[in-house]
């Protein structure tokens, strides 16, 4: 099978694509022929040697990728929620091989059944940023329907579905991006949205119940801003996992009483909670978002585009092409 491996960090010139032997799933996981994945920022992060929390679970060579989708082409001894044939997208382990290949292994509690409604590509902008969204807009951010929420980074892949998750909630939601990317916002159901760089949202201080920061910039001064948006008791919910909290940020914090945490990988319920996620696509209230579609041996080109910070959803590396 083809895989992308590096064997040294640094630029997207290192991703190589390697001829490899076709993994055997253990008991407890499944092969699955990939479709489609999709690229990250992790990915580019990984790929150039990590941050100080990944490091240290960084060993060459590695593959890349977190989403996949395919088909079943093989089941564990223990594995009873699928078989050979359904159709799965999910988050394969990490650290492993990664998910630009052919073929992979994974517990099979990382993976769920597809929704019915859309193709392989589709269903690979969903996984990781799809559970990093229900988990900081509904468990962390404990939203309840008609509260407001304020999302960093709205048409980002992960910020694009937390404005759909929480309009499907029923919340009131507005959201952050480029001027280019307002009507965008506004199809996918944000009621208000304003240009991050130049539009200043003090009018919104003190009306906010949840602070969703879903952006790739770090940025100390929109943290504090978002800690003057929310009410008292409101919830700051960050996915910068890198990037510690200032204790001027923690004080802010406090003076609301309100909570300040981060969202990342979610390590458990990743069945349940995708199951949720497909719910949500076949009622036709979340979509997937897929900015541009690279072919696998173009990965180099895909992380390029990734580097820049300003893609709409998600990039998506095609492995096969879908025949329906």
């Amino acid at each position: 099978m083809k895989a992308i491996r590096i064997h040294e960090f640094g630029g997207p010139e290192v991703m190589r694509l390697e001829e490899l032997p076709c993994p055997v799933p253990a008991a407890d996981e499944i092969l699955v022929q990939v479709y489609a994945s999709s690229v990250n920022p992790a990915d580019y992060i990984i790929r150039q040697g990590g941050n100080d929390i990944l490091r240290p679970y960084l060993k060459l060579p590695l593959g890349l990728g977190l989403d996949a989708a395919g088909i079943v082409e093989e089941v564990g001894s223990e594995v009873k929620d699928f078989k050979k044939g359904d159709k799965v997208y999910g988050v394969p382990n990490f650290p492993g091989d990664g998910s630009y290949t052919e073929y992979l292994v994974a517990s099979a509690t990382r993976f769920a059944r597809m929704p019915k409604t859309i193709s392989f590509n589709e269903a690979a902008a969903f996984p990781s940023c799809a559970l990093i969204a229900w988990s900081g807009i509904y468990d962390l951010g404990k939203l309840q329907p008609g509260q407001r929420v304020f999302i960093h980074g709205a048409a980002g892949g992960v910020g694009n579905l937390a404005v759909q998750i929480a309009k499907a909630k029923g919340a009131y939601v507005i959201g952050t991006a480029s001027p280019h990317n307002f009507d965008f916002l506004k199809e996918l159901g944000a009621d208000e949205t304003l240009d991050y760089k130049n539009q200043p949202f003090e009018s919104l201080f003190g009306s906010i119940d949840l602070v969703f920061n879903a952006s790739p910039v770090r940025d100390d001064q929109t943290r504090l801003n978002s800690a003057e948006l929310l009410k008292k008791g409101g919830i700051f919910v960050c996915t910068q996992l890198d990037s510690p909290f200032t204790d001027e940020l923690k004080e802010a914090l406090a003076a609301k009483n309100a909570t300040g945490t981060y969202v990342g990988e979610v390590s458990m319920g990743y069945v349940s909670l995708l199951s949720e996620i497909t719910k949500l696509v076949d009622e036709g209230k979340v979509k997937a978002v897929v900015s541009k579609v690279f072919p696998l041996d173009q990965v180099a080109e895909a992380h390029r585009e990734s580097e820049t910070k300003h893609v709409r959803g998600k990039i998506i590396l095609e492995v096969k092409k879908e025949t329906r």
